[in-house]
């Protein structure tokens, strides 16, 4: 069972180490991103709701790099902190996603039969609803805060996760070092656990990334209808909101959050689109 099992497993494993060897820009963005928004506002001289460090409204100087916003407050450290929020709940809403759409697909293909009919029949329902409509009205029944955001995004993305490690896990589930563990006397358990899943890490890891660009992309936008994260903190999408509302006072108030957003969703795409090709999917959950 070994012998036929590990060269598949071991290849997953180079290739991840490959790609973590060979990092492309995309990735270093991502990362620089991630760095720059949990470090930055440690390091500053400003804390995110200080006010009156600047007058109101100030154009990008020396002294405030992004310029200040309505209440004099430094913008810069107002992003990163903002970005730090989105990223929190874009990350923990992308590990619930895996963690629940991993246990959902591989329980659908390790039973098969009705099993399989209503876990999956249960995800299509779910997937029908509008994502945005469906976390608007889940995040209104509570207070919308981290976890709670954290909660419903995650669990909202959770069906597509399944779907993709059913699709994969069932391919898997015929090869012939599943037929050689079953003749060996391996449980389903021990098949699904040891053999099939380090052989799904591929798929699962680009559909991380798509995860992670759609969990901040909601977050976002929840944020920007006024259901997300609440004043004096703030998201990158509760930042758009205020400096919409006061884009004829400063440009910059909206631009810098707005910029913030695109990069961070364009860096990812491209890496998960960069995991992709890497690991020869031609499309994600295919």
């Amino acid at each position: 069972m070994a012998s036929v099992s590990a060269p598949l497993t071991r290849s997953t494993g180079s290739r991840v180490r490959r790609f973590v060897g060979r990092i492309p820009a995309s990735g270093w963005v991502v990362i620089a991103i991630v760095l720059l928004c949990f470090i930055g506002p440690l390091v500053m001289p400003f804390g995110p709701n200080d006010l009156g460090v600047g007058g109101p409204f100030e154009a990008p100087s020396a002294a405030h790099w992004f310029g200040t916003d309505d209440l004099g407050r430094d913008l810069l450290v107002r992003v990163l902190a903002g970005g730090q929020i989105s990223l929190t709940v874009g990350i923990g809403a992308t590990a619930l996603s895996l963690i629940v759409g991993l246990i959902w697909g591989t329980t659908a293909a390790a039973y098969g039969g009705w099993v399989d009919t209503v876990l999956m029949r249960t995800g299509d329902a779910v997937m029908a609803i509008p994502q945005i409509l469906f976390a608007l009205v889940c995040v209104a029944a509570f207070h919308p805060s981290v976890l709670s955001m954290t909660l419903v995004i995650g669990l909202l993305l959770a069906p597509t996760t399944a779907r993709l490690v059913r699709s994969t896990a069932v391919s898997e589930l015929t090869s012939d070092y599943v037929t050689a563990a079953r003749a060996t006397g391996a449980g389903r358990g021990r098949i699904i656990s040891v053999e099939v899943l380090p052989n799904i890490v591929p798929p699962v890891l680009v559909q991380a990334a798509t995860n992670l660009v759609e969990a901040i992309m909601l977050e976002a936008t929840l944020s920007f209808v006024g259901l997300g994260i609440q004043p004096p903190d703030a998201s990158w999408g509760t930042l758009l909101l205020q400096g919409y509302a006061k884009m004829y006072n400063s440009i910059w108030f909206m631009a810098f959050p707005a910029a913030a957003i695109i990069v961070t969703l364009v860096a990812l795409t491209l890496l998960s689109e960069r995991l992709g090709a890497m690991f020869d999917l031609k499309e994600v959950g295919e």
